[in-house]
């Protein structure tokens, strides 16, 4: 079967073992101090309208330490701590809010799947908590992001402050956890990169298919939905985000989402859309024609993005900096832009003016994994950091040119972005999306059923 049929996708793909995420728990107690807890809080649940709720989707940072996908929830980590390190508040079974909204997994059965060391039920909290948390030197917590889950901790404190017994004292710091945690996230292992390469192969074969079905007439939410069929057919049921799919000078609106048009003869069309497998994220832009032909003009746009793209990715190896990349393509979309008549003026003056913004706003990659933005610095004592094996970024040039833009009028209204996921390797880089036509002669064929 072609990859671009859903059914030629495995209905489950790889899972994370409970080895994972014991091993992560106790990576990150290794970089906490000595006498310190680390708080964490599940996710909330999300009202969409009258008593419906969006889909549950967990904290990244909560199902990196647990694999636990359930609500009122929160994870405990004390180094050191004898009766086990790690620590579940979750809810206790309950038959009737499980015949209507599903299963709960409970504290028993929450130790024994996910490999914690305890478990309590959520609504005793208020007492087991403030006592671990007594005493301890540090606490690490990430303040801000859970404003309700903050007041109650901030309570539990004072009242360690002001409760007037002797020897009792809260914590002597506070530290923000993500600046551990969300370095140790920034690096893949060998089972997440698993993940993340299904996920890339269940959005090559959504890509793949929304070409062989591109024509005029054909509205663009209807490539949404034919994303979002593939998709679910091969286990990722939800997008890692909203599909963008934005046809002749949509496709200019860099954030597009309405995808409400009807896609037009002589157009291009550009798509923007991954899966989520398992919680990690794919990314991946494409632009095609939407009569299966490229205009010169189109061509002339299209090949200065792709080869800004090949130039980028190639700097994408141990040792160079991150935004050597985007430097990359700047230079290369500045360049294209100019012999084109879209830029005037001298190469270097250009870029050190960042003329090229009028036509390309944005950076050209950020780091991809359980988020689709994912976490990590960028930058460290104010710094590009290096490239390391591990890492995975996008790399996604574009130029987006308004229909009123004061550029020779072949150019006007066309938008382009040509997106890839990169693995950072020992060696160099790896492509994890290589399969999805991207050349003017490729996707051509593939587009008239040659491929």
């Amino acid at each position: 079967m072609a990859v671009s049929d859903p059914a030629a996708l495995p209905a489950r793909g790889p899972e994370l073992a409970l080895t994972e995420f014991r091993h992560r728990r106790s990576e990150l107690a290794g970089l906490l101090d000595d006498n310190s807890i680390a708080i964490l809080p599940a996710a909330r649940l999300v009202g969409r309208n009258s008593d419906v709720d969006h889909l549950f989707r967990q904290d990244s940072d909560f199902y990196y330490l647990t694999g636990f996908r359930e609500p009122d929830a929160v994870f405990v980590l004390v180094p050191g701590r004898p009766h086990g390190e790690s620590i579940l508040f979750c809810r206790e079974r309950d038959p009737h809010l499980e015949r209507w909204h599903g299963h709960i997994t409970g504290p028993e059965r929450a130790m024994q799947l996910h490999g914690l060391d305890d478990a309590f039920p959520i609504t005793d909290m208020d007492d087991i908590l403030p006592g671990l948390i007594e005493g301890r030197e540090r606490l690490y917590y990430s303040m801000g992001q859970d404003r309700e889950f903050d007041s109650r901790l901030i309570d539990w404190i004072n009242g360690r402050k002001g409760n007037g017994q002797s020897g009792t004292r809260p914590p002597g710091e506070l530290t923000q956890l993500g600046q551990y945690l969300h370095e140790l996230r920034l690096f893949k292992s060998a089972a997440e990169l698993k993940m993340m390469k299904h996920a890339a192969k269940i959005t090559t074969a959504g890509h793949k298919r929304i070409m062989k079905m591109t024509r005029p007439g054909v509205m663009e939410y209807q490539l949404e939905a034919e994303l979002q069929h593939t998709f679910g057919m091969a286990g990722a049921r939800v997008p890692a985000y909203p599909s963008i799919v934005g046809s002749g000078a949509n496709a200019t609106i860099l954030h597009y989402v309405d995808n409400d048009a009807e896609m037009a003869a002589g157009d291009l069309v550009l798509v923007d859309a991954g899966s989520e497998y398992g919680y990690y994220a794919s990314d991946v832009t494409r632009t095609f024609p939407v009569s299966g032909s490229f205009t010169d003009a189109q061509k002339q746009l299209y090949n200065i993005v792709l080869d800004a793209e090949l130039a980028a990715i190639a700097e994408v190896r141990p040792g160079n900096l991150w935004n050597k990349p985007h430097e990359t393509a700047v230079r290369w979309l500045t360049r294209g832009m100019l012999a084109l008549g879209i830029l005037q003026g001298e190469l270097e003056s250009l870029i050190a003016d960042e003329a090229y913004k009028s036509f390309y706003m944005h950076k050209t990659g950020h780091w991809l994994g359980l988020d689709v933005h994912d976490v990590g610095e960028y930058q460290i004592g104010g710094e590009w950091r290096v490239f390391e094996p591990g890492m995975v970024t996008t790399v996604e040039p574009g130029i987006y040119i308004d229909a009123d833009a004061d550029v020779p009028a072949e150019f006007r209204g066309i938008g382009i972005r040509i997106e890839d996921d990169v693995l950072v390797t020992r060696d160099g880089h790896e492509i994890l999306t290589p399969a999805i036509p991207k050349t003017i002669p490729e996707i051509e064929a593939f587009m008239a059923g040659d491929g």
